[in-house]
């Protein structure tokens, strides 16, 4: 029987990129597991800090959802702490449906950061050069798009269309040297581990 964790995302590009992080996060986790994973539904980060913003996206996930699919929210802290919002958005998650399991991933900085830690795997990929090394602490750089951008060799870093094929290739192992990917890894295990039963 299948399991299903229902996406509260924030841009484009993580629209087709997380559902694709999520599988091959389980098949390493399962893989005799089935995930469904529907299409992400999007709300600006803006919006979901306001109040009862991000109830409502979690009320729209439940019901669009099957009975007992999983609630993850996905978002960028820019320049939050994710260890300070990330807690207080999970609070206001499971308040706003106690009954589904729930987690709340920040990605410090931005998703991409997750792509800088693993740079090295995305080697001679979509423009990237031969040598790319990462940069010595991902997570600090602030404009990690920006970063891709200036080392692809033909043409530009589009989210919607290089960050799934990133998702689908950078090397999940290396990219744990950013912690806030080991935590995105963990908090899906756990959710899945969760709706297994």
């Amino acid at each position: 029987m299948p399991v299903e964790i229902v996406c509260i995302v924030e841009g484009h590009g993580e629209c087709e990129s997380v559902p694709i992080l999520i599988r091959r996060i389980a098949e390493r986790f399962d893989p005799g597991l089935r995930v469904q994973v529907p299409h992400p539904i999007r709300v600006t980060k803006s919006r979901l800090l306001k109040q009862a913003e991000l109830e409502r996206a979690v009320g729209f996930a439940a019901v669009r959802a099957a009975s007992g699919a999983g609630i993850l929210v996905l978002l960028d802290a820019d320049d939050d702490c994710p260890a300070e919002l990330g807690p207080s958005l999970l609070a206001r998650v499971q308040a706003a449906r106690i009954d589904r399991p729930s987690a709340v991933v920040l990605a410090n900085k931005e998703f991409e950061s997750w792509f800088l830690a693993a740079a090295e795997s995305l080697r001679g990929h979509k423009g990237l050069p031969a040598d790319l090394e990462r940069p010595e602490n991902p997570e600090a750089v602030r404009g990690a798009k920006e970063w891709l951008n200036q080392r692809i060799r033909s043409g530009a870093y589009s989210p919607t269309v290089d960050q799934p094929s990133f998702s689908a290739r950078f090397d999940l192992e290396a990219a744990k040297r950013a912690p806030s990917f080991e935590k995105c890894y963990r908090e899906v295990i756990r959710l899945l581990t969760a709706l297994r039963g």
